[in-house]
């Protein structure tokens, strides 16, 4: 099997595979040093039979060991290759399979016009058009928020006075309905870390500026009400770094810009105020563009 160098600059600009969807992130640099996790994958008897003579000789388990090191901008061109691939790009699983042997591919989705979304490939230097999203004429001019996370790109947005979320996913390359917080916002600092995400701060439907936080599962598709900061803020910005959490800047009700952040310990569960972690300089937002890692 022919494997393309990581950085083929190809400058090409295509539409998505309609099979499996396409991409958010992982990177195929380098082979673990370690042995591949495949004991939770198994076919089904009719997917074990479709496969094509060369990959039953090989086998299943190195079948799928070739699969998950593949780029995934050619998950889809793989997908039409027989039922049992395209089952194991849809499902899914193949995407586990990678984050449990660590091989991640970091891609960037930008959003230039309301409704139109690309993503970025900077492997094989590709940029890639994503379906344009359900027209709604209120949710187009509300304020929005994006996020990545998982197999999903989620935007948030306003629809009249309630709030909603539009999610993508790159297992159905398809916009649909996603789910809706337990305490809806806009305005709010985020960050994911493989499967999960959490958001904090922000204001509601009413104006009011939040404390709570939020932490979403892309598997599960669940949302979990996390312990509230110490400090309510909306427009701040949230990062992951050594699997913790931080919230930095934004403001007040009052629109007072704060300098301090906050980190969030999963383990714990705990909130910690970390003082002059900015310099209160006049913050914009921007939801035009999200990266995330799985």
């Amino acid at each position: 099997m022919h494997y393309p160098p990581p950085f083929e600059k190809t400058g090409s600009k295509r539409s998505l595979d309609v099979l499996p969807g396409q991409h958010i992130i992982e990177n195929d640099l380098g082979r673990p040093n370690k042995s591949l996790k495949l004991s939770n994958y198994s076919t089904s008897e009719s997917d074990s039979c479709d496969l094509p003579d060369f990959i039953d000789a090989i086998g299943k388990d190195i079948s799928i060991d070739c699969l998950i090191r593949c780029s995934r901008s050619d998950y889809g061109s793989l997908a039409c290759v027989n039922r049992g691939f395209r089952s194991l790009i849809q499902s899914g699983k193949l995407y586990r399979l990678r984050r449990e042997n660590e091989i991640r591919e970091h891609w960037v989705y930008f959003s230039c016009n309301l409704n139109e979304w690309e993503s970025y490939d900077p492997y094989r230097a590709r940029w890639i058009n994503l379906p344009r999203m359900p027209h709604n004429e209120c949710f187009m001019c509300s304020d929005k928020e994006s996020l990545a996370v998982g197999t999903e790109l989620l935007v948030f947005g306003k629809e009249v006075t309630a709030h909603i979320v539009l999610s993508y996913s790159i297992l159905t390359n398809s916009w649909s309905p996603g789910v809706r917080m337990n305490s809806p916002r806009c305005l709010f600092g985020s960050a994911s870390h493989g499967e999960k995400a959490i958001v904090a701060g922000g204001s509601d439907a009413h104006g009011v500026v939040l404390s709570s936080a939020e932490l979403y599962n892309s598997e599960t598709q669940t949302w979990t009400t996390l312990p509230s900061m110490n400090t309510p803020r909306k427009m701040c910005s949230g990062v992951f770094m050594d699997k913790k959490f931080y919230v930095i800047g934004g403001m007040t009700q009052n629109a007072d810009l704060l300098t301090c952040g906050e980190e969030f310990d999963l383990e714990k569960g705990t909130w910690r105020v970390i003082p002059n972690m900015s310099l209160g300089f006049e913050w914009c937002h921007w939801s035009s563009s999200t990266r995330c890692c799985c």
